[in-house]
């Protein structure tokens, strides 16, 4: 879709597909695209490539998914980032896996980085979450700190990292953090680290189903979202509904 490939699986075996990578020793990345991360990489090349690059990439925005069913190669399900976070942990702790928490809002009153590991712990007895990990702004470009961060995911040795930094830096990073942790596997979740913490809230259950997510986050957040929304992915989305159409007709 718009460029990118997207792996057509389901939730369950998205997550069948990194325990399997795990339990063969190999590690991994996950990308999930939405409409925003398909237009950021239709307008830059460096990104797509980022993209492409992932070992698993699953559709997170609905209108990929509309899109793919429009052009006759529809996608089983839409596969959240938001959504992954819950499933991978409950599989890992069934597992005895280990996982580890990068990101959030850096607010040191509510934590909402090691809420959000409090949280997946009582949610699912045994889960070993054995990083928390909320580090400062420009921490990616500072040598000193990057090298403590690495320092403290070897020491941790998890086998799943969500890392919570907003695209694409969290892309970036992962990508640097699978040679320091070949063997981890490491999703870019966005704002999922804030929603497990209920630091920020997510869309309810019938707006993610009916793909108006995206409208819920940008009435909860206006002031950041209305105009990316609005000026940029508005137009990213109905671009892919076209293409789409345009190549279901022109299918043999």
């Amino acid at each position: 879709m718009g460029g990118i490939g997207i792996d057509p699986v389901t939730e369950a075996e998205a997550v069948a597909r990194v325990l399997a990578s795990i339990e063969a020793g190999r590690g991994g990345r996950i990308v999930t695209p939405n409409v925003d991360i398909v237009a950021a990489a239709r307008r830059r090349p460096e990104l797509r490539a980022v993209v492409d690059a992932a070992d698993l990439v699953t559709a997170d925005g609905a209108p990929l998914v509309w899109a793919a069913r429009l052009a006759g190669t529809p996608l089983p399900a839409r596969v959240a980032g938001s959504d992954l976070v819950w499933s991978l942990s409950a599989a890992a702790s069934e597992r005895g896996l280990r996982i580890a928490l990068l990101g959030g809002t850096p607010d040191g009153a509510a934590r909402p980085t090691e809420r959000a590991a409090e949280i997946l712990e009582a949610r699912y007895p045994g889960l070993k979450v054995v990083g928390a990990w909320c580090p400062p702004m420009g921490f990616d470009t500072d040598e000193s700190q990057w090298r403590a961060l690495v320092e403290r995911v070897q020491a941790a040795a998890p086998d799943l990292v969500y890392v919570g930094l907003g695209f694409p830096k969290q892309e970036h990073v992962c990508v640097r953090l699978r040679t320091a942790a070949p063997r981890a596997w490491l999703l870019g979740c966005g704002a999922s680290i804030d929603f497990i913490a209920g630091y920020r809230r997510r869309a309810p259950k019938w707006m993610r189903r009916t793909g108006t997510e995206w409208l819920f986050r940008m009435c909860s957040e206006p002031r950041r979202l209305v105009r990316r929304y609005l000026r940029d992915d508005l137009p990213e989305a109905l671009r892919l509904l076209a293409e789409a159409a345009g190549a279901r007709r022109n299918r043999p």
